[in-house]
């Protein structure tokens, strides 16, 4: 196979990689949506149990102040009649100071018994309340899942349509270079083959040896640049031709040779100074 096919077909199979890595991503995300959700009604139930409880509390607070109440009316009325029976001073001040004790509890546990049925109509109202609003997330919760759902099985079949073209276009192709692109695209955000102009790296914009570049302009073999591992490929530019010229610039080992030739000429410089200076 051509490399310009083989670069063509990589172009196309970016676009169909990058779609279905975008589709996956959707679809580990949708569900998310719905915590927010899941949270309030979380919130809500608790609050109702909380409710309950207390309303529970309150019922039996109110049971107790009934009883208490019933009791000291029992022991006033009681007091009352015996009064009708006393025969000395004693005994009627006894019987009024207990009538009078059993008065005061009666008014008290009256104020707490009434405190308890308003905590309970409150309470109740409340937690009617919090029902309907516990019936209202559930029933949204329930018709948002089921249109989640719709959504992700509509994505799914998206992804299985793209797998399908996919596995078309890749028969033919080296399984490792497959591998290592689809990871490529995962991780340079959709980007997995890239052109070369000027010697620059389009992906990571690192300008790249002149010999490493040339290579890729020839275009014999699949080359990754070695800086941010994507595919790399020749696209014509103003640049190229002064760039690419291979007895200009050379590769990465010529510049040890420049360097040794400047040290020399540096050294037959010096050399001839001192010996104008000694004559």
């Amino acid at each position: 196979m051509a490399m310009d096919e083989v670069f063509g077909k990589l172009r196309t199979l970016q676009d169909i990689l990058s779609e279905k890595i975008s589709l996956e991503h959707d679809i580990q995300e949708i569900p998310k949506i719905l915590v927010t959700q899941e949270e309030l009604l979380s919130r809500l139930k608790r609050s109702f149990i909380e409710k309950n409880q207390e309303y529970e509390k309150a019922k039996n607070a109110e049971s107790e102040f009934r009883a208490l109440l019933s009791n000291a009316e029992v022991m006033r009325e009681d007091a009352e009649k015996n009064m009708d029976v006393i025969s000395t001073q004693r005994e009627y001040e006894a019987l009024d100071k207990e009538i009078r004790d059993s008065t005061e509890k009666e008014q008290q546990y009256r104020k707490d018994l009434q405190r308890e049925e308003r905590l309970i109509s409150d309470l109740d109202e409340q937690m009617k309340q919090t029902q309907a609003l516990i019936e209202q997330q559930e029933a949204e919760l329930a018709e948002r899942r089921a249109g989640i759902e719709a959504e992700i099985a509509e994505k799914r079949a998206k992804i299985d349509s793209l797998i399908v073209q996919e596995k078309e276009l890749t028969p033919d192709m080296d399984s490792e270079v497959l591998f290592k692109f689809e990871r490529i695209i995962r991780n340079k955000m959709g980007r997995g083959i890239v052109a070369i102009k000027g010697g620059v790296c389009m992906g990571c914009h690192m300008i790249l040896p002149a010999q490493f570049a040339n290579s890729v302009r020839l275009g014999e073999e699949i080359v990754f640049c070695p800086y941010c591992s994507r595919i790399l490929f020749y696209e014509e530019s103003d640049e190229e031709e002064d760039f690419f010229n291979a007895e200009d610039a050379g590769s990465l080992s010529d510049l040890d040779d420049i360097e040794e030739e400047e040290y020399e000429e540096d050294e037959e410089e010096e050399e001839k100074v001192n010996i104008d200076y000694e004559e």
